[in-house]
């Protein structure tokens, strides 16, 4: 593993500020050699933060494209775009990694995934809660078959008052929908990897635009602009896979609720039962007892040691990276992905319609 990756980034927005770079960054196998950017002054500020001292800025991607040298490219571009840029980099001879969600349509991330398998190229989403601890830990407990068949799931992104006013999260143009696409997005991810299930037989679906009609709402980020609100505040879906196991979704920015979790899932299976909703919980029945143990998944206590590791973010970089250079799959698989985007497209198409949405007839 001593060749370094030339990675370049598309897109120098805030999730390429805030995750990618950085994680990146750290990488001693990777160097940022080219950013892009249709706001160019952002494409520059990036190159000085992160890049090599010869790093090239662009504001067309299509030029980007256009270096050999370059190995991987980071998508981190409104949704509306993912396919596009997704399918010319792999068409181009590079692989991928494109942030979530996949795509704003089933179509599009087909597209996605038969461009990969076309060039020979790696593809992966970027659903960074897969590598927290408490994702880990659990993963494996499914893995092992602890819960035995988990026949019954709900998918939990629920935010009070946090809608995003900044970029173009109301823009259902660009985004193609609001908290379900955005937030919803990664406890589905979750939840079907942990179940282990990418078989969904029909879905029901219901989406509001109640609170963002409200003029100066309290919102963690400031008040929003109830015209430019174009997207919903809250959606929620019943899924029911083909062996019969049945998942809930909640997703919404703004919701009259107490209870408040993101990017988490409960799993009820035949042997016992798990949930993220005061750490890592597990649950069933041992010696004709019930019991619940909450896992323990830091280090509190030790002296000199904070129980602190790598960060979700920096271990997805690292993964990704490494599967490259050692030829593996990602953690990530692009068919996995096309599954949550058919999903969420069913629940809105279901909301629309007021019917239920049958797949993979």
């Amino acid at each position: 593993m001593e060749k370094k990756l030339k990675v370049a980034i598309i897109g120098c927005g805030g999730i390429a500020i805030g995750k990618h770079m950085p994680s990146l960054s750290k990488l001693e196998t990777v160097e940022m050699v080219a950013f892009c950017d249709i706001e160019l002054k952002r494409a520059e500020e990036a190159a000085t933060n992160f890049g090599t001292k010869d790093a090239k800025v662009y504001s067309d991607y299509q030029e980007l494209l256009k270096d050999e040298a370059i190995d991987v490219i980071h998508v981190c571009t409104p949704n509306s775009s993912h396919c596009e840029i997704t399918v010319a980099s792999l068409e181009a001879g590079k692989h991928v990694m494109c942030e979530k969600p996949m795509a704003k349509t089933t179509e599009e991330a087909r597209l996605m995934v038969e461009a990969a398998n076309r060039t020979g190229k790696k593809l992966t989403i970027g659903y960074q809660n897969r590598f927290r601890s408490d994702s880990q830990y659990l993963h494996t407990v499914c893995s092992n078959g602890d819960l035995g068949e988990v026949y019954y799931a709900k998918a939990h992104a629920i935010r009070r008052r946090a809608v995003p006013t900044w970029g173009v999260f109301l823009d259902e143009e660009k985004q193609g929908g609001g908290p379900l696409i955005d937030i919803g997005t990664h406890a589905l991810d979750l939840t079907l990897w942990m179940m282990d299930n990418y078989k969904p037989q029909v879905v029901i679906g219901s989406t509001f635009h109640k609170l963002g009609k409200k003029e100066k709402a309290a919102n963690a980020w400031g008040s929003w602009d109830p015209k430019k609100f174009t997207v919903e505040d809250s959606a929620f879906g019943f899924i029911k896979m083909e062996n019969g196991a049945t998942i809930v979704l909640e997703s919404s920015w703004a919701l009259n609720s107490l209870e408040v979790d993101e990017a988490k899932c409960t799993l009820c299976g035949t042997e016992g039962g798990a949930d993220m909703k005061d750490g890592l919980r597990l649950n069933g029945e041992r010696y004709s007892q019930l019991f619940t143990e909450k896992v323990e998944l830091n280090a509190e206590g030790v002296a000199f040691y904070d129980g602190s590791e790598e960060s979700a973010a920096d271990k997805e970089a690292r993964l990704w990276i490494e599967a490259i250079l050692t030829d593996k799959e990602p953690v990530v698989k692009p068919e996995e992905a096309l599954v949550v985007t058919q999903v969420l497209e069913a629940i809105y198409e279901s909301a629309k319609t007021g019917e239920p949405v049958f797949l993979n007839r």
